[in-house]
């Protein structure tokens, strides 16, 4: 009997850095996200077959089941090993789906470009989580780590604010549903940032002063929610990235790429990469095009 599961992609629009230190982050669901397709096999292994949102496969290898049992630790970061291992995890919070088994072939399908950025790590394992009954929060601090917000919003149709409260994942929905939608664009910047890498690099670089920042970002963050104009939605978000800016000890996306923008631009999630948010009165498509950013995904096309 085939079993099919289906995680949210997700983008983070304030907090972020600071939201693995007990901030509130603003986060919002993607219509984009991934598919899980469960069926029976054979040999005590896994099939497994990874597709692109073009279709193309961009991972496919058999995976024993003693490998995903057994504790051994690869040097090696290949997609094999870092399934193996996110297995492992998964069995040692439930070993029936090995040890009650004879095989299983299993498919993921993105929605959206491997490259994007939008959760493919976060979105497998929500959906593994699904499959086998287990916690995904859990599931992820045992093997990637990272706040967890990926993973609420990849079980959430509505937009987010997101805490972790003595270690522990704090979701609210919040309804973010602005008159000044149509002036909101995502733009893809042609590469995919490490989280794994930028976390670390938050971390050399936060300041002693960390409760006080986080005061300041959760204010910012209630006023990026409460906007009710484009002009007041800008002004927090341009706050926002003067204070991230100043933490990381970076210039801003807009400073450093798009300094002629009419507009206000957000870096999101980890700084430097994937997508960013731009914001602006007139139509920024045509600017964007010219500096060679070729995907301008209107809010409407991306967020649920």
């Amino acid at each position: 009997m085939k079993q099919t599961f289906y995680s949210n992609g997700k983008l983070l629009i304030t907090g972020e850095y600071l939201v693995l230190d007990g901030a509130k982050a603003f986060a919002l669901p993607t219509k984009l996200g991934q598919n899980l397709i469960i069926e029976k096999g054979a040999n005590k292994e896994i099939i497994w077959t990874s597709y692109d949102a073009d279709g193309s496969i961009w991972f496919e290898d058999s995976i024993s089941f003693s490998d995903i049992s057994s504790e051994r630790n690869s040097e090696s970061e290949s997609v094999k090993s870092t399934l193996t291992a996110i297995l492992h995890e998964a069995f040692e919070l439930n070993p029936d789906f090995i040890t009650h088994s004879k095989g299983y072939t299993i498919t993921t399908e993105l929605g959206f470009p491997k490259s994007w950025g939008l959760g493919t790590s976060s979105t497998l394992i929500n959906n593994i989580a699904q499959w086998l009954k287990i916690d995904a929060f859990t599931l992820l601090k045992n093997s990637f780590g990272g706040s967890g917000y990926d993973i609420a919003c990849a079980q959430n149709d509505t937009p987010i604010l997101y805490h972790l409260e003595q270690g522990k994942p704090i979701v609210e929905k919040v309804i973010f549903n602005p008159i000044f939608a149509k002036n909101i664009y995502f733009v893809y910047l042609n590469k995919k940032q490490s989280s794994k890498n930028a976390i670390a690099s938050y971390n050399t670089n936060k300041k002693n002063n960390l409760s006080r920042t986080i005061v300041l970002n959760d204010k910012t963050t209630f006023d990026v929610l409460k906007a009710t104009t484009l002009q007041s939605f800008a002004a927090a978000i341009e706050k926002h990235e003067a204070e991230m800016s100043i933490i990381l000890e970076m210039q801003t996306i807009k400073e450093s790429l798009f300094p002629d923008f009419n507009g206000t631009i957000k870096s999101l999630g980890a700084w430097g990469g994937d997508f960013v948010m731009a914001v602006a009165s007139e139509n920024p498509i045509d600017y964007f095009k010219e500096k060679g950013f070729r995907t301008i995904i209107p809010y409407k096309d991306m967020i649920l």
